[in-house]
């Protein structure tokens, strides 16, 4: 009997393991049977925009986190599918640090060209899986929002790639309920126009604080302020721009902080994190990990240790992306289909968790983490038959990266890298970015 797989989400991670099944069939193997099944009406993750905030059009909440102007943060050198490279879909190279719309147009060329969408059950969420020991057989129970019908079907295996950026992790500070201005999370925030000539407050130090007070100061705040918990992100900022110690209250107006010291404010976005949030899984099923590189309860990354027909992908705090997406995905689909053999002792299980523990934790700064990521990477794509690509060579865009946004934090994305899976240098691109209003493929991808 052919074995079934379910893939929960359609997203990078969820479209990289589609990616792998079709990359098998195509050699000839015979693949399981996929039912892959996404919430939202389309495909693309995070990258899928949206305009709605808390609830979309179904009740369900809105998975995305992506704003409107948002420019990739890092090197598209570094994050480049090795079968898919910028310049097959656009047919020449491009800048290394497109916008959103770019760049889910670059994530639609590849999948559309496999054409695995026919393996997609769209508007229809996951409300439960459980496991039969008995059986081994995972019960999905999804529901088609569309027709507002709940049904249950059988898998050998699941694969949960939802994502860990959508669920907000939100604290609440003294006087909130007294501010007379408007609080959101990032995961709502849409557009930097809205805080044109504002007092923003920032808070936290995330990878979001850094970008959504530069998209807010690109489009004009007054002012950014930005509240850290143990250190301060340390850039060179616009006179605008400044850290505080953290936030100790608020009141109808005014923020006061740690150090003594305040500021009249018109509005505060939390930049707060995300949490891993899996409400359709019981307790055996669900992983409960950090946002580290290293995620708790997964052998090589990817399979759950107290289940090993289990499998999650992309939950690892990220460096690499897509690329890392797709080495998981060819080894799932390698571990499913029975060309890699996963231990059945939960203590072995456990031990490579450990050691990968270990192994990030000697790393002493963000050079070791990255190096870190790129030997996992490496080491998942010498097990499998996914196209092998200079992995050393994405490493090193990204050193360079870090480098350019510590000499300047507003100017990082006027920088070009060379690819590494074509060796094309990357042109300028034609408008500095902070000059960019506006974000369309059209206007970037224009000579």
């Amino acid at each position: 009997m052919t074995k079934r797989v379910a893939i929960i989400g359609a997203g990078p991670s969820g479209l990289a393991q589609l990616r792998a099944f079709q990359s098998a069939a195509n050699k000839g193997a015979e693949i399981p049977e996929i039912v892959c099944f996404e919430k939202q009406d389309n495909w693309g993750g995070l990258w899928n925009y949206t305009w709605r905030t808390g609830l979309d059009g179904n009740g369900e909440p809105v998975h995305g986190s992506m704003y409107r102007y948002l420019w990739s943060n890092g090197p598209k050198e570094g994050l480049e599918f090795a079968d898919y490279s910028f310049e097959e879909h656009f047919g020449k190279q491009i800048a290394s640090y497109p916008p959103r719309a770019v760049l889910f147009d670059y994530i639609q060329g590849r999948v559309e060209k496999a054409g695995v969408r026919k393996w997609i059950r769209f508007s229809t969420p996951i409300r439960m899986v459980t496991y039969d020991a008995k059986t081994e057989k995972f019960t999905v129970t999804a529901h088609d929002l569309v027709k507002d019908h709940m049904y249950s079907e059988e898998f050998d295996n699941v694969i949960v790639a939802s994502g860990h950026f959508s669920t907000p992790n939100a604290p609440e500070f003294p006087g909130f309920n007294r501010f007379g201005g408007r609080i959101l999370h990032a995961h709502d925030f849409r557009d930097a126009v809205e805080f044109k000539d504002k007092d923003l407050l920032l808070i936290g130090t995330s990878y979001s604080a850094e970008d959504i007070g530069s998209q807010c100061w690109k489009y004009g705040a007054k002012s950014i302020t930005v509240a850290y918990r143990t250190a301060p992100m340390g850039f060179k900022w616009p006179d605008n721009w400044q850290e505080v110690p953290i936030l100790e209250r608020m009141d109808e107006t005014t923020a006061y902080f740690k150090d003594g010291t305040s500021k009249k404010i018109d509005a505060i976005i939390l930049c707060t994190g995300y949490k891993h949030h899996f409400p359709f899984l019981p307790d055996d099923l669900r992983l409960k990990t950090k946002n580290r590189l290293a995620t708790a309860d997964l052998y090589k990354g990817v399979s759950y240790a107290y289940n090993p027909k289990m499998f999650y992908l992309g939950m690892q705090d990220q460096w690499f992306t897509f690329n890392m997406f797709d080495a998981q995905a060819w080894w799932v689909r390698d571990a499913i289909m029975g060309r890699i053999a996963i231990p059945r002792e939960t203590a072995t299980l456990l031990a490579d968790v450990k050691a990968r523990e270990v192994g990030e934790d000697a790393g002493v700064d963000t050079h070791d983490a990255i190096q870190y990521q790129g030997d996992y990477v490496k080491e998942l794509i010498a097990e499998t038959d996914y196209p092998s690509f200079d992995v050393d060579g994405a490493c090193a865009a990204f050193f360079e990266w870090k480098e350019h946004k510590k000499d300047n934090i507003m100017t990082f994305r006027n920088k070009a890298y060379r690819s590494v899976i074509t060796g094309t240098m990357a042109p300028i691109h034609h408008t500095p970015w902070n000059e960019a209003l506006e974000d369309t493929m059209e206007s970037y991808l224009r000579n």
